[in-house]
């Protein structure tokens, strides 16, 4: 498991509004990623907004909406478990470019919540469900609310 070494970020997202921007596939796994998001917002005490899309393809036009919109942050949830074609290695890549693209482009952090597995299991060993061993819905929170307060302490020099 590649959770090793992962740090322990403790964040505060007061005043912060956050748009989460989350897949339909693989209810299970994205219950897990969304509950992890979600909490760590409300923990954190930022506001957000669930958006739901299609499929994680449709993530990176979404994000960059809610970026140019005016979210402070936009953390990206989805799942991609591999097949026998190679459609999983062009979905994998254009989301994860596109999402990359969305946080340079406009500046505005995104937390990178997309799972990329060969199976279902080391999906559901990521999603943050009981018997999960990593949340990535919850680090994508931390990620992203972190990342403002650093670009903030940038802006502040």
């Amino acid at each position: 498991m590649s959770g090793e070494g992962a740090p322990q970020i403790a964040v505060d997202g007061s005043g912060m509004s956050i748009v989460i921007v989350a897949s339909m596939w693989h209810t299970q796994v994205m219950d897990g990623l969304i509950a992890g998001a979600t909490t760590t917002c409300d923990v954190a005490g930022a506001t957000y907004e669930l958006v739901r899309v299609a499929g994680s393809f449709e993530l990176p036009v979404v994000a960059k909406a809610a970026a140019v919109a005016g979210a402070d942050a936009v953390i990206a949830l989805g799942v991609i478990i591999r097949g026998g074609t190679p459609h999983f290695d062009y979905v994998c890549a254009a989301a994860t470019d596109g999402l990359s693209s969305v946080a340079l482009d406009t500046g505005v952090p995104v937390g990178f919540g997309l799972l990329t597995c060969d199976d279902e299991g080391q999906a559901l060993d990521r999603a943050g469900l009981p018997g999960s061993r990593e949340s990535k819905g919850r680090e994508a929170a931390e990620a992203a609310i972190s990342t403002v307060h650093a670009l903030r302490a940038l802006k502040s020099h």
